[in-house]
């Protein structure tokens, strides 16, 4: 791929307050979202995944920034775009395609697929279908930290779509009411489902649709992974104050369309271009390597792992076994042995 020099440059020199590991780190995690994702694109086009598969590609950044600014314990939830979030919170990848390939050993023990990952071990509390039904779900997570005095908080993802859904300003009326220890993120890749945000929104920057509730909220460039933990660290600092939420607009890009059918026809060859000159993990790369922070042969060991252990977790799901039909009424309660699930 190529990469804009211009562009480059700037990261590499506006990025360095973080140290070498943080850098590392972030090029591991982003790494493996983007290979793993690359691989279940072409599992999904030779049939082996099904269903509806929502790809994260371009957008690494938004969750890399975000895990590596807060703390464990902290929770994370975000609609069916959620392949990249289990994977930088530590979920084996193993689970993440199982799941994917619909079989038991899968994270959600293959009842979920790609657009409901779960894994409560790690903090993250699903991916979630409906559109924009994770917003209040978010504020929920937030007022449970509150009352039990956690010390924890709630990160809240959400489309550039989600913000047309009036379930968004009941919530986040409520989160600043009770000033509940939730980041609102909106990843606004400008598109949706396929229709600009030019042509759904008569505010178009999404951000300022927190100020209307007094909300502190601002954009974020989603294409630098140094931007989006600054941002995500400042707004975990208020909520673990007790001052509330904040509403963060990560201006961010999918590469891929809005699932595996969408041809992606409403934007231009040239525009996609530029978004990739602009790449995260390139930036990332660049950064580690100007300030010699790592070498070529390290950053390509790290790629070798990464393919490694892509390969393993396809290996792991076309090995393992489609949940049996009794799972059918596991997992409906809580309580095991609830009544009136079938006769």
């Amino acid at each position: 791929m190529a990469a804009s020099g211009t562009d480059l440059s700037k990261q590499a020199k506006a990025g360095t307050s973080f140290p070498k590991e943080t850098y590392l780190q972030w090029y591991e995690q982003m790494q493996l979202m983007r290979k793993f994702e690359d691989k279940a694109g072409q599992l999904y086009g030779q049939q082996k995944i099904k269903g509806f598969c929502h790809l994260y590609i371009g957008q690494e950044a938004c969750v890399a920034g975000q895990v590596s600014a807060l703390e464990k314990g902290d929770k994370y939830i975000t609609a069916y775009r959620d392949h990249a979030h289990p994977l930088a919170l530590g979920t084996s990848p193993n689970a993440v395609m199982a799941e994917l390939f619909a079989k038991a050993t899968g994270c959600s023990k293959g009842k979920g697929g790609s657009m409901h990952m779960f894994d409560k071990e790690v903090g993250f509390m699903g991916g979630h279908g409906i559109v924009g039904g994770q917003v209040p779900m978010g504020a929920g997570i937030a007022f449970a930290e509150k009352y039990n005095k956690t010390g924890k908080l709630c990160i809240c993802s959400m489309g550039d779509g989600a913000v047309r859904q009036g379930a968004l300003h009941e919530a986040f009326n409520m989160a600043m009411l009770w000033k509940l220890p939730v980041i609102f993120v909106i990843e606004n890749n400008g598109y949706a489902m396929g229709t600009s945000v030019q042509r759904t929104s008569n505010v178009h920057d999404l951000y300022k649709i927190g100020l209307s509730y007094d909300m502190p909220s601002e954009p974020v460039n989603g294409m630098r992974v140094e931007d989006v933990h600054e941002a995500v660290a400042r707004a975990a600092e208020r909520a673990r104050a007790g001052e509330g939420p904040t509403l963060l607009e990560f201006k961010t890009y999918r590469y891929k369309g809005h699932s595996m059918s969408d041809p992606a026809k409403y934007r231009t060859k040239e525009e996609l271009e530029d978004y990739r000159h602009r790449d995260a993990i390139e930036g990332v790369r660049h950064t580690i390597l100007t300030n010699n922070m790592a070498t070529e042969a390290d950053l390509e060991a790290i790629d070798e792992r990464i393919k490694a252990q892509v390969a393993e977790s396809v290996e792991f799901a076309e090995n393992s076994p489609y949940p049996t039909p009794d799972e059918l009424y596991k997992d409906v309660y809580v309580q095991n042995d609830y009544p009136y699930i079938h006769d």
